[in-house]
C-alpha cells in the first residue's frame, strides 16, 4: 500500500492506494515542523484509527509538509513517520516541491502556494530554484490567509474596517483585543490562528472592502514572489490552494496587471501528486 500526505499548517490531506489502485482518504491537522515536535505528531496522527489500522501494510509513505525545507526539519517528521508506519520505506519533502509536481505540465514554470502562508518556485522538470524565500507570516506570506487575517485584525484595532463587517466580526467571533492578543502573542500557531478569519473574510468576499485588500495582497505576492524570476513574463505561473481559487479573480487582475502568464489554479495538489506517483510507480 502506498501513502500520500500534502501537508500545510492547517491541515493535511492523506491518500492511502490498496493493492487494488482503490484510494482511501483521511484528514489530520497540518504538521510543520517549526512549531510541532516528533512526540506531538505521532500522537496527533495515532488519533486518527481509521488511517492507524492501515500502518503496517503500508509500504511506501511520500510526505510534503510546510516547513520541511531542510535535513534537520524533516528527520522531526520522518522520525513521526517512522515510528507510526514501520513497515513503509518513508519519505519526506518541502510542500513547494509538491507544489512543482502538482502543477508541472512538461515544460518550465512557475510554481505558487497561496494557503496558510506563501511560497513560490521556478521548475524545469529536474530542477526546483527559488528567488526569494519565504519568510514566514511575521515578516511575509503575502496573499495568504494569515496575510489577509493579520489586515483584518490590525484594521479592526485601529477601528478601520466597515460598521457591517466590524459588527458582524464581534457578534460572530465574539473578537475583543484581549482575545487577538492572547491568540497572536501568547499561544501558540498565530499563523493558524489568523488564516482561520479567511471563513470570516469570504462571508464578504463581494463588499468592497475584501475586494482591494485580497487584490493588494495578490498584486503583492505576484510583484514578490512571481516577477522576481527572469522568465516570469514568458512562462505560465501555476498555483496551488484555497486562496487562489476562491480569489480567482483578484488573482487574475494582480497577474495581469504584472503582465504574468496565469496557468492552473488548483485547489487541492494531493491527487496531482497521487497521479504523479503513481506514474512513477508505473501503477498507471
Amino acid at each position: 500500500m502506498i501513502l500520500i500526505a500534502e501537508s500545510g499548517s492547517t491541515k493535511t490531506d492523506w491518500v492511502l492506494i490498496d493493492e487494488s489502485n482503490k484510494k482511501h482518504y483521511f484528514k489530520t491537522i497540518g504538521f510543520n515542523p517549526f512549531f510541532h515536535t516528533t512526540d506531538f505528531i505521532i500522537s496527533t496522527i495515532s488519533l486518527n484509527k481509521d488511517l492507524i489500522a492501515f500502518s503496517k501494510a503500508i509500504t511506501k509513505l511520500y510526505f510534503y509538509g510546510a516547513g520541511c525545507s531542510s535535513e534537520k526539519m524533516n528527520n522531526v517528521v520522518l522520525s513521526a513517520l517512522k515510528s507510526l508506519f514501520p513497515n513503509a520505506y518513508s519519505t519526506v519533502d518541502h510542500d513547494l516541491k509538491a507544489c512543482a509536481l502538482a502543477t508541472y505540465e512538461g515544460v518550465p514554470s512557475i510554481s505558487c502556494i497561496l494557503g496558510t502562508g506563501s511560497n513560490s518556485c521556478f521548475f524545469d522538470g529536474k530542477t526546483i530554484r527559488e528567488e526569494v524565500p519565504a519568510i514566514a507570516y511575521v515578516l511575509g506570506d503575502e496573499g495568504s490567509g494569515a496575510f489577509y487575517g493579520k489586515q483584518l485584525l490590525k484594521d479592526y484595532l485601529y477601528n478601520r474596517l466597515p460598521i457591517e463587517i466590524k459588527n458582524d466580526l464581534e457578534t460572530k467571533w465574539e473578537i475583543s483585543k484581549d482575545k487577538i492578543f492572547d491568540n497572536v502573542y501568547m499561544k501558540p500557531h498565530a499563523n493558524v490562528y489568523l488564516a482561520s478569519f479567511m471563513k470570516f473574510i469570504s462571508t464578504f468576499k463581494d463588499h468592497p472592502y475584501v475586494i482591494t485588500m485580497v487584490k493588494e495582497g495578490m498584486d503583492e505576492f505576484v510583484k514578490t514572489h512571481v516577477c522576481c524570476y527572469p522568465e516570469s513574463k514568458n512562462v505560465k505561473a501555476h498555483f496551488i490552494g484555497s486562496i487562489s481559487k476562491i480569489y480567482e479573480k483578484e488573482l487574475k487582475y494582480a497577474a495581469d496587471k504584472n503582465g504574468i502568464i496565469l496557468g492552473n489554479i488548483i485547489r487541492k495538489p494531493v491527487e496531482n501528486l497521487v497521479d504523479y506517483h503513481l506514474r512513477q510507480l508505473q501503477l498507471i
